[in-house]
């Protein structure tokens, strides 16, 4: 799918750059040859994204030419990190681009919703020159604008934004306000819920000169339907903001009862 902006007259239309969101090598390739532009790389994308392996992201440059943006997400729900989550986030980045990344996609807030400028700088020193995004984290900040300007001052290439909203053409209004004031100085990808059938009402919405979606259809693994007994996920997706950690006491009980 290719958006056109529809231009000055009597000059050519301009492209909009598609970033689409991709799990793994056969999804990059895939994407290449249907005109994708840019690939934002994560694993479990029912979670919103998390960290690709290894092996994704080096697999997938290796069989794929377009750049490959690598989330760096070591959870699901929050942006609120402890010591040791961050301490992954810093090792991931170095992985990403040791494994041929051309830039990193990632968010740090503070409990309230604001960026925490400190870690973000603490994880751009490490980008090197290359590029970083500040992801969706973005649309739960309580100021979008004092957040835009954060993330310039700190040097992020562009943020990845609904605009505040469920969706993106939810949020076109802001869209646009963020656009016209960013003024160049970082870029705004505007993605969730864009489509094929309201890229182009958005685009001139919004004026944006880039957007990022999903493309998935379902596919089927037969191996999984060996044992239909069988189930290597969770029947329900977590509820947002929620997210599975150790709880010592199931441990202590079960020791306990095998202690009798």
């Amino acid at each position: 799918m290719r958006v056109y902006t529809s231009g000055i007259v009597g000059e050519p239309m301009e492209p909009i750059l598609i970033e689409i969101i991709a799990s793994g090598p056969d999804d990059c390739i895939a994407a290449e040859q249907a005109g994708a532009d840019r690939i934002e790389l994560c694993a479990a994308l029912a979670l919103g994204g998390l960290t690709p392996s290894f092996g994704a992201i080096a697999e997938s440059k290796r069989r794929c030419r377009l750049p490959i943006m690598a989330m760096v997400r070591p959870r699901a729900a929050g942006m609120l990190y402890s010591e040791a989550e961050f301490a992954c986030m810093e090792r991931d980045v170095d992985a990403a681009f040791e494994a041929g990344a051309d830039g990193v996609v990632f968010g740090v807030l503070r409990a309230d919703g604001t960026v925490d400028a400190n870690r973000a700088a603490r994880l751009l020193r490490r980008c090197e020159g290359k590029q970083a995004v500040h992801h969706r984290g973005f649309d739960v900040t309580p100021d979008a604008f004092a957040a835009l300007e954060i993330l310039i001052d700190l040097g992020f290439a562009r943020i990845l934004t609904s605009g505040q909203r469920p969706t993106a053409p939810q949020g076109a209004a802001l869209i646009r306000k963020l656009i016209e004031k960013a003024d160049g100085r970082i870029e705004i990808l505007p993605g969730a819920g864009i489509t094929a059938a309201n890229c182009v009402a958005f685009v001139t919405e919004t004026g944006c000169r880039q957007v990022h979606l999903a493309a998935f259809g379902a596919a089927e693994d037969p191996s999984g339907k060996a044992n239909p007994q069988i189930k290597f996920a969770g029947a329900e997706l977590p509820l947002e903001g929620v997210y599975d950690t150790f709880d010592p006491s199931q441990v202590r009980a079960v020791r306990t009862a095998l202690s009798r």
